[in-house]
């Protein structure tokens, strides 16, 4: 696998955002030493071929949007790979900048007879596989990777304007929001200068009248003497563009609500330059909604938005650089041979997605069994932070290490009906008699926040975990990983902005179980712990089982008091149990489908100290 080609094909340079898009994402990947990244600039489908006789890659990344590589989209959609100008034998990956939940859900590939079942139509059948710079987007289909985004660097400091400069930039549209922005900032200001720069696009507004025209709306709608209005139309490239939004007092953009559009690059820049940013609720800009205090204009007030600064984004934009990308392309290229060269099918064509995770394999689970939840449909809870307290129940003997039994679902009864009311839409579509997982994990993270100062959380599995929803709802910090959103544990902890020995709580509900290779996950966990740290763990259990005994088919394994007491701490040994385990259970009493009886049990280690 080392040192494979892979050829980056984009257009010939135009005034374009996906030509900008495309050539810092290249210049971002192109230094890895696992892979050889070639760029190649093409207009036709002779020229990709000079290309791929010339290099012979492994496999070819297209910077792809159909306005700018239609000779692409007539050529080699729906698989046809063999033709009259080409043969083209490598893996053939989309980045597709028009993405949404719906497109990435139902791509698909009609070469890819490995990954896909026989009775799967054939929508947007363009590429073999789909990266996606969208760091929003649910994983739900094998085919479709998705990356953060990637903020250029920008070092310069920029002396701050002496009145209050507002700017934005973008090619001139009709739902970029320019006059709304005008007429935004004049409600709010009676001094300042707004600087706007709409340049002409060599797709879809060669000749600028679009940017002419909006322009002169713009200088229309200027009624008081105190606001300055500055525009501009030259083509700027990334440095000048990054001088220009260093030099505002802030950077607002206001784009109209469009359905069925991907993430706008606009704000990647503005994010580089650390200077407050306001955005509308447009879903363009999904990737940035969620900051705290709110940046959207519809929410906040300019000068609201501007004197919280850029704080609100710093956590959200912290991992989106240069390196973090590059591994991004590597992990995802690692998947995408992994599965040409170790095909899988679960039975009845089910797919389940291989992961390589150095030389191993995960699976993703069976996403009608997401963690013991119904198939009964709920919308999403609103995850806004409000005031709440919770009084933790009270512990008979201060045992951690237990069963999850009926006993325990009396006890943490009002852990339960604390999450019921803090995420009630996510908690209606769990299993009733598996909630006391949910109901343990929450209750035990929430009694240790106050042992530490400003705790870091971990959730592991976070797709719906309700204790880590919980806690955000109430306010507190918790960075969730799971493959269905971003990660496996393995994948994160090689992650090279991952903080080793950083967290000092990480909890994870009913996930272990799942993982082929549970001695590596808890190695993970206890690599990232922080020393005195706790992780608390709930898994499937039955004391007694071994391998070839009945089970759940997404399950691993049911795991014993041998395994929790001997192997997975043998794998660890700077933990240790925060208390003495009361495992016992010759009456497991929770029942699946009517088929496997088993019960829950849980794992709390602490990290030693140093």
């Amino acid at each position: 696998m080392e040192n494979r080609i892979v050829l980056f094909v984009t257009h010939t340079p135009r005034q374009c955002g996906v030509y900008e898009f495309g050539k810092n994402v290249f210049n971002g990947i192109s230094t890895s030493q696992k892979y050889n990244f070639i760029k190649a600039e093409c207009d036709s489908l002779d020229e990709l071929n000079v290309a791929i006789k010339k290099h012979n890659p492994a496999a070819i990344i297209y910077n792809y949007h159909p306005s700018v590589l239609p000779w692409l989209c007539a050529k080699i959609s729906k698989g046809i790979y063999r033709n009259n100008l080409v043969d083209i034998k490598a893996v053939q990956i989309g980045i597709i900048h028009e993405i949404t939940q719906q497109v990435a859900d139902t791509a698909t590939s009609y070469g890819n007879k490995f990954i896909l079942g026989p009775s799967q139509k054939k929508l947007n059948s363009l590429f073999d596989f789909y990266i996606a710079a969208d760091p929003t987007l649910l994983l739900k289909n094998p085919l479709v990777f998705k990356t953060g985004r990637l903020i250029p660097s920008y070092n310069k400091d920029k002396t701050e304007p002496p009145i209050t400069t507002i700017g934005s930039f973008g090619f001139a549209t009709p739902k970029k929001g320019f006059e709304r922005l005008v007429q935004k900032v004049q409600e709010e200001f009676d001094e300042a200068v707004i600087r706007l720069n709409m340049p002409s696009a060599d797709f879809g507004d060669a000749n600028g009248e679009n940017a002419k025209f909006i322009a002169a709306n713009c200088k229309s709608l200027i009624t008081k003497p105190g606001i300055k209005l500055e525009i501009s139309h030259h083509f700027m490239h990334e440095d000048v563009v990054l001088d220009f939004l260093a030099g505002n007092s802030m950077n607002i953009f206001m784009y109209g609500d469009t359905v069925g559009r991907g993430i706008s690059s606009a704000v990647d820049n503005a994010m580089a330059v650390k200077k407050p940013i306001g955005v509308s609720r447009c879903q363009m800009f999904r990737h940035i909604l969620q900051a705290m205090p709110s940046i959207c204009v519809e929410d906040n007030s300019l000068k609201n938005i501007l004197n919280n600064g850029f704080s609100p984004l710093e956590k959200i934009s912290k991992n989106w650089d240069a390196e973090n990308l590059r591994w991004e392309y590597e992990r995802i290229l690692d998947s995408v041979f992994q599965k040409v060269q170790h095909p899988f099918k679960q039975k009845m064509g089910v797919v389940r997605t291989i992961q390589s995770v150095g030389n191993r394999f995960f699976t993703l689970p069976d996403k009608s069994f997401t963690w013991l939840r119904n198939t009964k449909a709920a919308t999403e809870d609103d995850l806004t932070s409000v005031e709440s307290s919770y009084i933790p129940v009270q512990l008979e003997n201060n045992v951690l290490n237990r069963i999850l039994d009926d006993e325990a679902r009396r006890l943490y009864k009002p852990a339960e009906k604390k999450l019921f009311e803090l995420v009630p839409k996510t908690m209606a579509k769990k299993i009733g008699r598996a909630n006391v997982q949910q109901a343990f994990v929450f209750d035990t993270v929430y009694r240790h926040l106050d042992k530490y100062d400003n705790p870091k959380l971990l959730c592991v599995g976070s797709y719906e975990d309700t204790a880590s929803m919980a806690l955000q709802k109430m306010g507190y910090g918790v960075e969730d990983i799971d493959p269905m959103i971003n990660y496996f544990l393995q994948e994160y902890y090689s992650k090279p902005s991952t903080l080793k020995n950083s967290y000092n709580i990480i909890f994870s509900t009913s996930v272990i179980e799942h993982d082929p290779d549970d001695e590596s996950f808890i190695k993970c966990v206890s690599g990232l712990l922080a020393p005195l740290g706790i992780a608390v763990i709930t898994c499937d259990y039955k004391d007694g089982w071994k391998p070839g005994d009945l089970k759940p088919e997404v399950d691993a394994r049911f795991y014993t008091k041998s395994d929790l007491e001997k192997r997975l701490l043998s794998c660890i040994p700077g933990c240790e149990l925060v208390d003495s385990p009361q495992w016992d259970c010759p009456s497991p009493d929770f029942n699946y489908l009517g088929k496997y009886q088993y019960t829950f049990a849980t794992f709390v280690i602490r990290k030693k100290s140093i």
